[in-house]
């Protein structure tokens, strides 16, 4: 039988380059999150630099565009660490750092255990829900889907109360 993982995205763009001073917040957590993540029940990994710099990967033309980019063991595990830890803090106060962007800024999708999402994979996906909606493939907090083989009880519980943050 094969199991899956849940694979994430998502996109942001900066309000000012990161060392700008109006970033100091945003950048004075971005360690904690990433090694609260690290730590955290379900976590697989996080897209990063080999020196552990999530921020410095930039795979759209625009520099200011930011990339975040993870693998959870499941829906429940990854919903935990986004809405019912220090995370959430950070969640809340993102418009003082992002500017609001046209289309989704997050995507799900399930992986086969083991596989390591890229980057073009992940835009695929944010493409994919754009222009279909959500789906198996490419979907939201907001409307979920089991991995293949699972049944829709798989995920029942999901609070949607929450995933007014993730649009």
């Amino acid at each position: 039988m094969t199991r899956f993982h849940l694979a994430q995205v998502n996109i942001g763009r900066l309000r000012a380059p990161i060392e700008d001073p109006i970033m100091e917040g945003f950048r004075s957590q971005l360690d904690s999150i990433n090694a609260l993540a690290d730590r955290s029940p379900g976590f697989v990994w996080r897209l990063q630099t080999e020196d552990g710099n999530a921020l410095a990967i930039r795979p759209f033309a625009d520099e200011r565009m930011a990339i975040n980019m993870s693998v959870w063991e499941s829906l429940e595990a990854l919903q935990q660490f986004v809405y019912g830890s220090a995370h959430v803090g950070s969640l809340r106060d993102r418009k003082q750092w992002f500017e609001p962007i046209e289309g989704p800024i997050l995507v799900l999708w399930w992986i086969p255990v083991g596989h390591i999402p890229t980057v073009a994979e992940a835009q695929e996906r944010l493409r994919r829900l754009k222009e279909r909606g959500p789906s198996p493939e490419a979907f939201t907090f907001r409307t979920p889907f089991p991995s293949p083989g699972a049944t829709s009880e798989d995920i029942a519980g999901l609070d949607a109360v929450f995933c007014e943050w993730a649009t």
